[in-house]
């Protein structure tokens, strides 16, 4: 049950973090950073898109992905277009990763250490839906504030 929970979850903040990019009527807006802002939109969503390809994707879906942190953060003007096709991508990979699971996967430890003790597969992947939730606001805000 929980697991589907998550599927819809994940879904739905990863389509509403596709309508938040759609929603750059300039889409050189998605770039900018602006006094206490210290990301873009744009590289907050490369970055959901590399956390989510790399912690469900890879290590739960075994997809291959290989993640390079440093350029979420540091790549600039990528194509609206193209953050929606990654955003889309992102959906299925993470569609179909947590279909994999059965429900007792999610006591089961998750593989990776990611924080200073070991999680349990189901406590990661509340943590990263609220990352993502999270990071969606902050999209939102910077389209308000400074998408014009």
């Amino acid at each position: 049950m929980l697991t589907d929970t998550l599927k819809k979850l994940f879904r739905r903040d990863l389509e509403k973090l596709k309508q938040e990019i759609s929603l750059y009527a300039d889409e050189t807006r998605i770039w900018v950073i602006d006094k206490e802002i210290a990301n873009s939109a744009g590289n907050l969503c490369l970055h959901l898109v590399g956390n989510l390809n790399t912690y469900i994707g890879d290590e739960i879906g075994k997809s291959g992905y290989i993640r390079n942190r440093e350029l979420e953060f540091s790549q600039k003007n990528i194509l609206q277009q193209e953050l929606i096709k990654r955003i889309e991508d992102t959906i299925a990979v993470v569609d179909h990763s947590l279909g994999m699971l059965k429900e007792d996967d999610l006591d089961k430890e998750y593989p990776l250490l990611v924080f200073a003790e070991k999680t349990s597969t189901g406590y990661f992947l509340v943590h990263l839906a609220v990352h993502l939730g999270y990071h969606l606001g902050q999209i939102n805000y910077h389209r308000r504030l400074l998408g014009k």
